[in-house]
C-alpha cells in the first residue's frame, strides 16, 4: 500500500453519485457530461444501506453494479463507501436499542448518524452488508478504494453499554484504584466520592469537569476501535494496490471551522492508509481560502503525507454560490495543501429531502450551468498539469500544537466562564486556535499540526501553542527542552494550566512552562477598556487592547513586549518573551487583534530563522516539491480585484499558461485568480 501513495500518477477529480436519488435514468447522459468536466473518479454507496438491503439478509445491488459498470467502460475510477452511517427502517423497528442513548435520552428514527456505534446488533448487520458488498466490489477493474463510514463521530452514545465498558476503561487507568481515582478527578466535591465500582453513578449527570472529560476521551476511542473494526473487514478483500481512506471532518460552525470534538484525528487516522476529508468553507465575498489551508494542512499531517479531498463544495447552499473563478481558485488551494484530489459533494442537485438546497455541480435541472463549466476548465487542466502538481511535499518549519483534550477541557471551563446565571456568552478552544493559525497564514507562513504525542519536535524551528489548557507534565517537559535545546515557543493564555485529568497544578502558573516562559501569573480576569502598550504595539493600530481574557502577567526575567494600559492593570506584562537555553519563549497572556499578533510573530520567528515572504494576504503563497524534484509554487488571490505583484524567486514557467517567469517580473492576478509557477 506505501507504494501506492508514493506512486499515484494522476489527480483524482471527481464527485459523489447517487443513481438511486436520480429522477429518472440518466446514467449514460451523466457519464457523458463527466468525461467531458475531465472528471476521473466518482465516490458510490455509502449513503443508501436501506436500497443495497431492503429487508434483513434480502441484498439488492443494482445501482452499484450498474455505476461500476458504466464507470468502468468509460475510464472513470470508482470509490466504494461503506453505507454504515444510516440505518434501515426495518433495524430499528426490531431493534429499537440501536438507536444511540445520549444526554437527551433514546433517539428517534429519522436523521443519520443517531445509532450506537458498539452495539452488537448493529455491527453484526454492519459487518454484514460491508462482507456483501466488498464481495460484489472489491474485484473490479474500475475500484480503486474504499471509504470507511462517513464523517464517522460517536454521536453521543452513553447508553448502558457504553458507561459499562468507560468503568473498565478507568478501572485499567487507574489500576482497579478509587482512592486515586477519587483524588485525581476531585471527586470528594459536593459529595460526589465513588466508594465501590458497582455504585459507580450515570455519567450523563456529571458535573465533574474531569470525569465528563474523561468519558468525552473515552467516547472518542470508540471511533478509533469502529474505524478500526471496518478497515480490518475491507483488508479481507480489497486489492493491494487500492486504499482505505475515511472522510475526516471538523468541527462544524455552518462550515469547517476548527478541531473536530467528537474525533482524535491522529489516532482515527492510523487505521487508514491515505488520510482523506471533508472541507467546506464560505465563499463568495467572504471565501478567503483559510478553511481550505487548515484542513488541508491538519490531515496532511497526519501521515506527513498526501491527503484526498473526498468532500468540498461545488455550489451548496444558496449563500455559497461560487463567483467567477472561485470554483477554480479553490480546487488549486486544496492542491497547495498538498491534497491529491478534489471531489464535490456532490455531481447532481437533489430533489427530495434533507438537502434538496445543498446543491451539486449540477443544478434541479441536470443542464450545464457556470459551475459546471468552471469545473471543466480545472478537470482537463488537472489532465494536462497533473503530473507536475501530484503528490506535492511540505517541509514547514512551523508547527501549531492541537489537543483534543484541551479543547474538551475548555469546554467544560469556558474561557470567559461567567458566575452561575450570568451570561454565558464565550469564546472556545478553536476560537484561540483558528486566530493564532489564521494570523500565519495571512502571512503567508505555512505550517504543520502535531500533538501532544508527537514527537521530534526539533524538526520544527517554532512551535505555536494555543490554549494548552490540559496537559500532561510529560508534554510540558519536553516543550521546556525543545526551547532549551534552540526552539521557539509561542503559547497563548490558558496554557499548561491543568493536567491531563483536568486537575488544575497548585504550583505556579503556568505549570512547568514558567522555566522557559519566564514570567508567572495567580491572577486572570476580562479585560473592559484595556489597551495594549510597548514596544511592538504600532502607534498606527488604533486596535491595540486586550480581547476576551487577560492574564495578569509577572516577567521573572521575561522581556515585556507589550504591558496592559489601564489604571489598575499598568504594572502587569500582557506579551512576554524569554531567551531560555538556546531558545526563546514567547507568552501571549490576552486576546488580541490580527495586527498585534502579527507583530508579535514578525518580532520572533525571522530570529528563529523563518522567513517571512514579503506577500501577505489576499495574496496567498504556498510552496512544496514536486514528483520531479522541483520547487511549485501556487499565487493564490482571494479578492474581487485585479493585483499585480512581483515574482521574487528563481526563474521558472507558469504552468496554467505555459510560459516562462523571470526573478523580477511583475505577476498579474485576476479576481479570484490563481498562478502556478514551477522553478527551472
Amino acid at each position: 500500500m506505501e507504494r501506492w501513495r508514493m506512486n499515484m500518477k494522476e489527480l483524482l477529480y471527481g464527485a459523489a453519485y447517487y443513481d438511486e436519488y436520480m429522477p429518472y435514468d440518466r446514467l449514460d447522459k451523466d457519464v457523458e457530461m463527466m468525461k467531458k468536466a475531465g472528471i476521473n473518479t466518482v465516490r458510490i454507496a455509502e449513503s443508501t444501506w436501506s436500497t443495497c438491503e431492503p429487508q434483513p439478509g434480502v441484498f439488492d445491488f443494482f445501482h452499484v453494479e450498474r455505476v461500476m459498470d458504466a464507470m468502468e467502460a468509460a475510464g472513470i475510477n470508482v470509490i466504494i463507501g461503506t453505507p454504515t452511517y444510516a440505518v434501515p427502517t426495518w433495524m430499528v423497528k426490531a431493534h429499537p436499542d440501536v438507536l444511540a442513548t445520549t444526554v437527551k435520552g433514546r433517539g428517534i428514527y429519522g436523521a443519520r448518524q443517531i445509532m450506537d456505534i458498539t452495539h452488537p446488533v448493529y455491527l453484526f448487520y454492519a459487518e454484514r452488508v460491508i462482507r456483501e458488498l466488498m464481495k460484489r466490489t472489491a474485484h473490479r477493474k474500475c475500484v480503486i478504494g474504499f471509504q470507511l463510514d462517513n464523517e464517522t463521530k460517536y454521536y453521543g452514545t452513553a447508553g448502558k453499554n457504553v458507561q459499562e465498558q468507560f468503568v473498565k476503561y478507568l478501572r485499567e487507568k487507574f489500576h482497579d484504584d478509587l482512592d486515586a481515582l477519587n483524588y485525581e478527578f476531585g471527586l470528594d466535591y459536593w459529595s460526589n466520592r465513588i466508594n465501590a465500582w458497582e455504585d459507580f453513578p450515570d455519567v450523563r449527570g456529571t458535573i465533574n469537569g474531569s470525569l465528563g472529560a474523561e468519558f468525552e476521551k473515552f467516547q472518542r476511542t470508540l471511533v478509533d476501535k469502529f474505524l478500526s473494526w471496518q478497515a480490518d473487514i475491507v483488508n479481507e478483500y480489497r486489492r493491494e494496490e487500492q486504499f482505505v481512506t475515511h472522510n475526516l471532518d471538523f468541527e462544524w460552525r455552518g462550515y469547517s471551522y476548527g478541531i473536530q470534538p467528537y474525533v482524535n484525528h491522529l489516532h482515527a487516522s492510523q487505521c487508514l492508509t491515505i488520510a482523506g476529508t471533508d472541507i467546506y468553507h464560505p465563499t463568495q465575498d467572504e471565501l478567503t481560502g483559510a478553511e481550505i489551508a487548515f484542513g488541508g494542512d491538519l490531515i496532511r499531517s497526519l501521515k506527513q503525507d498526501n491527503y484526498l479531498v473526498i468532500e468540498t463544495e461545488a455550489q451548496g447552499f444558496p449563500g455559497w454560490t461560487p463567483y467567477k473563478g472561485q470554483l477554480r481558485l479553490q480546487a488549486y488551494s486544496h492542491l497547495a495543501s498538498g491534497a491529491n484530489s478534489v471531489m464535490y459533494w456532490h455531481w447532481h442537485s437533489i430533489h427530495n429531502s434533507f438537502e434538496t438546497y445543498w446543491k451539486g455541480l449540477l443544478s434541479h435541472d441536470f443542464q450545464e450551468n457556470a459551475s459546471y463549466k468552471e469545473a471543466c476548465t480545472i478537470g482537463n487542466e488537472f489532465a494536462k498539469l497533473g503530473s507536475h502538481l501530484v503528490n506535492l511535499k511540505k517541509k514547514n518549519d512551523v508547527a501549531v500544537l492541537v489537543s483534543n483534550e484541551a479543547l474538551t477541557a475548555l469546554n467544560w471551563f469556558r474561557i470567559q466562564e461567567q458566575a452561575p446565571g450570568a451570561d454565558a456568552q464565550s469564546i472556545y478552544y478553536n476560537d484561540v486556535m483558528r486566530w493564532m493559525y489564521d494570523t500565519l497564514y495571512r502571512m503567508n507562513v505555512e505550517c504543520d499540526f502535531i500533538w501532544p504525542e508527537s514527537e521530534n519536535l526539533d524538526q520544527y524551528k517554532a512551535i505555536v501553542v494555543p490554549a494548552l489548557y490540559a496537559a500532561p507534565d510529560e508534554l510540558l517537559i519536553r516543550l521546556n527542552q525543545y526551547v532549551e535545546n534552540g526552539g521557539t515557543l509561542i503559547a497563548s493564555f490558558k496554557t499548561a494550566f491543568t493536567n491531563e485529568n483536568v486537575k488544575v497544578s497548585h504550583q505556579v502558573q503556568p505549570h512547568i512552562l514558567k522555566n522557559c516562559l519566564g514570567v508567572h501569573y495567580d491572577q486572570f480576569t476580562f479585560p473592559k477598556n484595556v489597551g495594549l502598550t510597548g514596544e511592538i504595539i504600532s502607534k498606527k493600530n488604533s486596535l491595540s487592547e486586550a480581547k476576551v481574557f487577560m492574564e495578569l502577567l509577572t516577567a521573572d526575567g521575561a522581556e515585556v513586549l507589550a504591558s496592559y494600559e489601564h489604571c489598575n492593570w499598568k504594572d502587569y506584562a500582557a506579551i512576554t518573551r524569554n531567551h531560555y537555553g538556546k531558545g526563546q519563549a514567547v507568552y501571549i497572556g490576552c486576546m488580541t487583534d490580527e495586527d498585534t499578533l502579527k507583530a508579535v510573530y514578525k518580532a520572533v520567528l525571522p530570529e528563529a530563522g523563518v522567513e517571512i515572504p514579503e506577500y501577505h494576504y489576499p495574496i496567498i503563497v504556498r510552496k512544496g516539491t514536486n514528483d520531479l524534484g522541483k520547487t511549485i509554487r501556487y499565487f493564490l488571490n482571494y479578492s474581487a480585484v485585479e493585483l499585480e505583484m512581483p515574482y521574487e524567486y528563481k526563474n521558472g514557467e507558469e504552468l496554467l499558461e505555459n510560459t516562462s517567469v523571470e526573478k523580477g517580473a511583475a505577476l498579474q492576478m485576476p479576481a479570484w485568480g490563481v498562478k502556478i509557477v514551477e522553478e527551472a
